[in-house]
């Protein structure tokens, strides 16, 4: 065979196993559509923005409500093997907080889950969250470093927080749902907002 036709045959070889990279998030309900319509939560306008950036890439929402770090780390064995991402979205902790569960744990876990993705051979985008000023500033401060910690630990890429310009708005309450928890559909641009800079990034 020709050089030019070995050439152009391992390129084919080579584009024929090609394919698109798969972004796997792991989150909770604050990625898993709590209370909104199906296709209007942030995950999935992530699949549209995609899609209007001519980005090949496949989204695999295994975000569940409800979660914590302990339970995400549980399931992403299982998920790694099974998709075999290229980009792994960690979005957890907050429901860890809500609980009262313990910010050593929590960390030790997201840390956990980040060493994992990156020895599956995956990128890890960490989505952070904070918690409200009732909680105490000190405990805010600590549960915010988490975040921090892990990515500069692992150099793992870090949306600081996820709720910003929601949570931290002039009037929050009209981006929230009922309960106060969840943000609502009107919410859900500026969610991708927050994330799309660092991940199309990673891309």
């Amino acid at each position: 065979m020709a050089a030019g036709a070995l050439f152009a045959a391992t390129s084919g070889a080579h584009a024929a196993n090609a394919r698109p990279p798969v972004i796997l998030v792991v989150g909770d309900s604050l990625s898993a559509e709590y209370g909104l319509a199906r296709g209007t939560g942030w995950v999935a306008l992530l699949e549209k923005k995609l899609v209007a950036e001519k980005i090949a890439a496949t989204v695999v929402n295994a975000s569940i409500s409800g979660d914590t770090t302990s339970g995400g780390r549980s399931r992403l064995a299982a998920l790694l093997a099974r998709h075999q991402p290229t980009l792994v979205v960690l979005e957890l902790g907050g429901n860890d907080a809500l609980r009262g569960l313990s910010l050593t744990m929590t960390e030790a876990n997201l840390d956990a889950m980040a060493q994992a993705t990156l020895q599956a051979g995956a990128r890890v985008l960490l989505v952070g969250m904070q918690m409200p000023p009732n909680y105490g500033a000190r405990y805010a401060e600590q549960f915010a470093a988490i975040y921090t910690d892990v990515a500069k630990k692992r150099k793992a890429a870090l949306v600081p927080f996820l709720l910003k310009g929601v949570a931290d708005a002039p009037d929050p309450m009209k981006l929230f749902q009922a309960d106060r928890i969840h943000p609502n559909a009107a919410a859900q641009p500026t969610l991708l907002a927050n994330v799309w800079p660092v991940l199309k990034g990673l891309l």
